[in-house]
C-alpha cells in the first residue's frame, strides 16, 4: 500500500494488521517507514515516491519479490493544497495530480498482474472534495474526481477478470492533512472510520462489488 505510513493510510494498515494481512507499505520518507514498522511490526517497507514511474515499478516488483502475491492494493498516499484558480502555480497543480491520480493510475496499471491472479480488491483513497465544487479546493477536488472516475474505468475493464475496486470518498477527517479545515479533531471522521469502511469491503463476497463509498461528516 501508498501512503500506509500515516493518516488514514496508517488506520488502514493497523487493521489490515489485525487481519493478518502480511504489509507492503511504500513512503517518501525513510523516517516515516521507521515509525510505521514500530507501529505495526513486521512489515515490508520500501521507499520510493509514487510521483516516478520507476519508483511505482521498483514498488510492486519489491512486493512481489517478497510475497508473491497481492491480494489488496490500497493507494492511499495524498497531497493537499489549497488556493484559489488565479493564485494556483502550474506546477502546483502538476504535482496534485501527479500524487493523487496519476500515483494510483501507474500503481493499478503496474500491479494488474498481480492482480489478476488473486481476483484481487483495489481501494483508492479519494475525497469527497472530488464529488462537488469547493473554493480553494479546485485542484485537489480535481485530482479527487479524477481518480473516482478512473476508478470507474478501471472496474469496468477488469470486471471479467474478477478485480473489483472502490473509491472511498470521506468528508475531513482528523488527520494532518484535514487540519486545514480548522476544525477540531472531535467534530471530524475518524481514520479508523475509513478503516472500518476497507475492513468491510474485505469481508465481501467474490461477486459483490461497491465502485463507491461516500462518508460525509455529521454536522
Amino acid at each position: 500500500m501508498t501512503g500506509g505510513s500515516a493518516g488514514i493510510g496508517a488506520a488502514i494498515a493497523r487493521m489490515l494488521v489485525e487481519e493478518g494481512f502480511q504489509l507492503t507499505i511504500a513512503s517518501r520518507r525513510r523516517e516515516h517507514l521507521d515509525a510505521a514498522g514500530r507501529a505495526l511490526g513486521e512489515i515490508h517497507a520500501v521507499q520510493g515516491d509514487v510521483g516516478r514511474e520507476e519508483d511505482c515499478a521498483r514498488i510492486v516488483a519489491a512486493h512481489r519479490e517478497r510475497f508473491g502475491r497481492l491480494d489488496l492494493l490500497v493507494n492511499s498516499a495524498g497531497v493537499l493544497s489549497a488556493g484559489l484558480i488565479e493564485e494556483t502555480p502550474t506546477d502546483e497543480w502538476d504535482r496534485l495530480l501527479a500524487v493523487n491520480t496519476r500515483a494510483a493510475f501507474l500503481m493499478m496499471r503496474l500491479s494488474l498482474p498481480l492482480l489478476r491472479e488473486s481476483r484481487g480488491l483495489v481501494v483508492n483513497l479519494a475525497s469527497i472534495a472530488g464529488k462537488e465544487g469547493n473554493p480553494t479546493l479546485a485542484a485537489y477536488g480535481a485530482s479527487k474526481a479524477a481518480l473516482i472516475s478512473l476508478t470507474m474505468s478501471f472496474n469496468e475493464e477488469v470486471e471479467a477478470d474478477g478485480i473489483r475496486a472502490t473509491a472511498l470518498c470521506p468528508g475531513f477527517v482528523d488527520t494532518a492533512m484535514g487540519e486545514y479545515s480548522g476544525l477540531p479533531g472531535e467534530r471530524m471522521i475518524r481514520p479508523d472510520d475509513c478503516a472500518e469502511v476497507v475492513r468491510m469491503l474485505l469481508r465481501l463476497g467474490p461477486h459483490a462489488r461497491v465502485p463507491e463509498v461516500v462518508v460525509e461528516r455529521l454536522g
